[in-house]
């Protein structure tokens, strides 16, 4: 490498960093937790059967998974204008990471929640409890235990696919890279550098993810004895 490559891929390191402290840690947080409560109301819907809404439910999962995220962040930032609903860009990679993401953790934790004994929850009944107070304090905290692993790759996931907010003109780190290639022409050496700060987040995610999952073990072990 020239000694100009390497100033500008030092130049633009930290204006990838800063887009992505900017912009892609936001939109992924976002994402997370609003995808997260749509998959919990999706999952305890299907759970507990409810007429008409689980098959609203089966419906919504079977639409988003069937069709692309890209595709899907298409419409609603290109085509919901044509019916006069105009959405920011960032608004629009939001709700539309969101559904996606929704629809996919619905069926982790679908599958959670009937890992759980059904017997715990008949216990709750004879006891007193009401369907909400079984799910929050029995069923839930076992479920999420249960799925924290497959949730946790979600939202590496999920990081990952937030690049593709640049289709829809949001200034992330990949709409930022594709700015400064363009205008240096390192093409090859700044897609190198992005995926680099990508794995550099992903990484981070993962530890955490790890030392979360020794502390439930731990928990666990407790319950246990």
């Amino acid at each position: 490498m020239t000694d100009g490559l390497w100033g500008i891929l030092y130049d633009s390191f930290w204006k990838i960093l800063a887009a992505g402290i900017r912009v892609t840690i936001p939109l992924t947080i976002v994402a997370f937790l609003a995808g997260l409560l749509i998959a919990l109301v999706t999952a305890l819907v299907q759970y507990a059967k409810v007429p008409v809404l689980k098959q609203i439910a089966r419906f919504y999962i079977w639409l988003i998974r069937g069709t692309p995220l890209l595709v899907q962040l298409a419409i609603i930032f290109y085509g919901l204008p044509v019916i006069g609903i105009h959405v920011d860009a960032f608004a629009a990679a939001a709700v539309g990471l969101s559904f996606c993401e929704g629809a996919y953790m619905a069926e982790t934790l679908r599958g959670s929640l009937e890992a759980v004994d059904r017997g715990q929850s008949e216990a709750g009944y004879c006891i007193g409890l009401n369907f909400f107070q079984i799910m929050h304090h029995i069923v839930l905290p076992q479920a999420f235990r249960t799925a924290f692993p497959a949730l946790s790759n979600s939202l590496i996931s999920l990081v990952k696919d937030t690049s593709l907010a640049a289709n829809i003109t949001v200034v992330d780190m990949f709409m930022t890279t594709q700015r400064i290639a363009g205008r240096t022409y390192q093409f090859m050496p700044l897609y190198i550098e992005v995926a680099v700060v990508y794995l550099l987040f992903c990484s981070l995610i993962t530890l955490v993810q790890r030392a979360i999952e020794k502390r439930l073990n731990r928990y666990q072990s407790q319950e246990a004895k």
